[in-house]
């Protein structure tokens, strides 16, 4: 089956439009991977932030229960100390 030039040239730029679509649609499906990605990394950061939030809570919450049982301890040790005094 032989095509004539005109119908050759036809199908030749089919062809391109095929081979364009196809790169235009691989571009647009790299750049919507790109843009996912970059998203994915802010949240991860965003998390990453929040953690380190917790994390500087809990320590600060723990320096403060600590420094209450520190105090609680003397207040008790003075208080024995007080009571061994008395019944000396």
């Amino acid at each position: 089956m032989y095509f004539s030039e005109s119908e050759e040239w036809f199908a030749i730029f089919i062809c391109f439009i095929i081979v364009i679509s196809f790169i235009a649609s691989t571009i647009q499906n790299i750049r919507e991977t790109i843009s996912e990605e970059k998203q994915k990394h802010n949240k991860q950061k965003q998390e990453e932030e929040k953690v380190k939030e917790l994390i500087k809570y809990i320590d600060t919450k723990s320096e403060l229960i600590n420094s209450v049982l520190d105090a609680q301890e003397k207040i008790d040790g003075k208080k024995k100390s007080i009571d061994n005094n008395n019944s000396v």
